[in-house]
């Protein structure tokens, strides 16, 4: 049983959303629906994953009513961005990760962010959209796993980890992906998405092939995606490309949830020092550019490497790392500006 030490009606609801608009930094109108204040109780339900801040959010509320003993609960229901296509049974959002060239870390970031919000309290799918050189088994350590069907219909995804996932690796030999011509891959992809059997998921991620070509048009006019990230790095040449993707999603209006600037510093695994290898501040002038939240700076890290190499993904063999916190902060903001859709949308 809880005990506090406020009659409902003598606790400030508004002063509440105040306080948590301040703490992410959202609009006061879209907070306000958070909060229900019954029987000297205080609920707040968090439309976006972040649950590893829910500790400091409840310190913060009860410092703002002056009142650090009352009761204050946080749940989380994932809110859902309205699209134009009819969205996939049992999913709630799809995210693309697209870069406008390949060799920016798309994959990585892809399968980094997809753990971080399962950590962050998300229901967490993957789906390689990379029909021509498909990663994701490896980096999830089941490049021989072989999905089945519970019905001769829709085949279940492969889980590995606490994360559900479907990649055409698991279906034909890698050396056959790569000379697809462009329609049977857009019908493969297509069957990817559509007669897999998804289980209830907050927020399916999908690791996009690079570039902006017929692949990439068939699944940004065909999927109801809730918005895409564009992954580049601080080079000036993977930024021109980056502007390609940018473009693309705004000719098929997709939104564009923000940047993700990969390989931002070299991180020395022996002492710490940041060293910027590819130049510095790409993602903050593309991101003042084009008015787009740049999501997270990600290092160039060995750690990172190694462990997507390896099958065993670091958030998952490490979750204390200090890398971890880096991709959840990316995710938290992902999150975050994914829910800013749904409301400006609705």
């Amino acid at each position: 049983m809880l005990f506090g030490s406020k009659s409902s009606k003598n606790i400030d609801e508004l002063k509440i959303a105040e306080c948590i608009r301040r703490f992410f930094d959202l609009p006061i109108a879209s907070v306000k629906s958070w909060v229900q204040v019954h029987k000297g109780t205080v609920k707040v339900t968090m439309p976006f994953a972040a649950k590893s801040l829910h500790g400091e959010l409840i310190k913060q509320i009860g410092l703002s009513l002056q009142d650090s003993a009352l009761p204050i609960s946080i749940d989380t229901q994932i809110a859902s961005v309205p699209t134009k296509i009819a969205h996939i049974p049992l999913i709630k959002n799809v995210i693309a990760v697209a870069s406008g060239k390949g060799g920016v870390g798309k994959s990585t970031t892809s399968i980094n962010l997809a753990f971080a919000l399962m950590a962050e309290g998300a229901k967490v799918g993957l789906l390689d959209a990379d029909i021509y050189g498909p990663s994701i088994p490896i980096m999830l350590g089941n490049p021989t796993a072989k999905p089945s069907s519970q019905d001769n219909k829709k085949v279940d995804p492969v889980s590995a980890h606490g994360i559900v996932a479907s990649s055409i690796g698991y279906f034909v030999p890698a050396e056959d992906a790569t000379v697809w011509r462009g329609p049977m891959a857009s019908k493969a992809l297509h069957q990817l998405i559509n007669e897999t059997a998804w289980p209830e998921l907050d927020y399916l991620i999908v690791d996009m092939p690079p570039g902006t070509g017929d692949i990439q048009l068939t699944m940004a006019q065909q999927v109801p995606l809730s918005g895409a990230l564009v992954v580049t790095t601080p080079q000036d040449l993977a930024l021109a490309d980056a502007v390609k993707g940018i473009a693309m999603f705004n000719k098929v209006n997709i939104p564009v949830l923000g940047l993700v600037e990969n390989m931002s510093y070299h991180l020395c695994s022996q002492c710490g020092h940041k060293e910027a290898i590819f130049s510095e501040l790409g993602g903050d002038k593309l991101s003042e550019k084009y008015n787009l939240p740049l999501l997270g700076k990600l290092p160039l890290n060995i750690d990172i490497r190694q462990h997507a190499d390896s099958g065993k993904p670091i958030q998952v063999l490490k979750p204390q790392h200090p890398l971890c916190e880096t991709y959840r902060q990316l995710a938290r903001q992902t999150a975050k500006y994914c829910y800013l859709k749904s409301v400006q949308i609705a």
